[in-house]
């Protein structure tokens, strides 16, 4: 299996970080992406030193909707050069949240239309983090994004209507923890929907654990958990949940396949 989402770089790993890189290996996750958006500018380089200590990580780059405000001049150009790096997959995460508002809305939003110019360019796909924005989300991914680059609607928390109208833009959508959550029912129902190539499977951890170790800091290794409660959502085996999300972030993030 593939954990296209976690967070290896932040401090609720700093005891034991090798440890839970070998527990995931051990419980057959395969690769890790480290999401690269640390504590935001100016270090966006968190991912890249996850990626560059353990062979089986990869990595993103990007300012958080959450960091938007500490975006100066500087920033896509610092970007712009990160994104060479040889286990770069992705520009992210990267969108919208009007939950917290941690950084003024029009500057979310002006910060994510540019890191979508930059993904446009490097051909490059993004990694999407909305979150009670849906409507402003996608108007900004009409009006800028190039689909052909390809794209995750990561730790999707929407339902069949946003499902829809993602894949309809050429998404693929990653289902993380909360999809084991008894209430999460417009999640749950999402995931029957999605075709299985264009599926994906996530921890985000240390956040959302999920069920059976939902309270607990959430780590790579419980991607397994995901995967087996999308299968019986699904009606499919684990193994061809874990096979065509393996394919799926191959071809999409790694260029392999077809």
């Amino acid at each position: 299996m593939i954990d296209s989402h976690c967070h290896l770089d932040g401090p609720k790993f700093s005891a034991d970080r090798d440890a839970v890189v070998d527990r995931a290996l051990a419980a057959g996750v395969e690769a890790m992406v480290s999401i690269g958006t640390g504590e935001g500018p100016p270090d966006l380089e968190a991912g890249i030193r996850m990626a560059d200590r353990y062979p089986c990580v990869w990595t993103t780059v990007g300012v958080h909707p959450h960091d938007a405000a500490k975006a100066g001049d500087g920033t896509i150009s610092s970007l712009e050069a990160l994104v060479g790096h040889p286990k770069v997959v992705a520009v992210g995460e990267i969108g919208l949240d009007y939950h917290y508002d941690f950084s003024p809305r029009d500057k979310q939003r002006a910060v994510f239309a540019t890191q979508i110019g930059l993904a446009n360019r490097k051909g490059l796909p993004i990694v999407i983090h909305s979150r009670e924005a849906w409507e402003d989300t996608f108007a900004i991914l009409e009006a800028y994004w190039n689909p052909a680059a390809g794209g995750i609607m990561h730790c999707f928390s929407g339902g069949p209507k946003e499902a829809e109208r993602s894949l309809a833009m050429g998404f693929h959508i990653s289902f993380a923890g909360i999809v084991t959550y008894p209430k999460a029912a417009d999640v749950q129902a999402a995931t029957k929907i999605v075709p299985l190539d264009r599926l994906l499977i996530e921890t985000d951890s240390p956040y959302l654990a999920p069920v059976p170790h939902r309270g607990k800091r959430n780590e790579p290794a419980f991607v397994t958990e995901t995967a087996r409660r999308v299968a019986e959502l699904r009606g499919e085996s684990v193994e061809t949940v874990a096979t065509a999300t393996t394919k799926n972030w191959r071809r999409l993030c790694l260029r392999q396949g077809s």
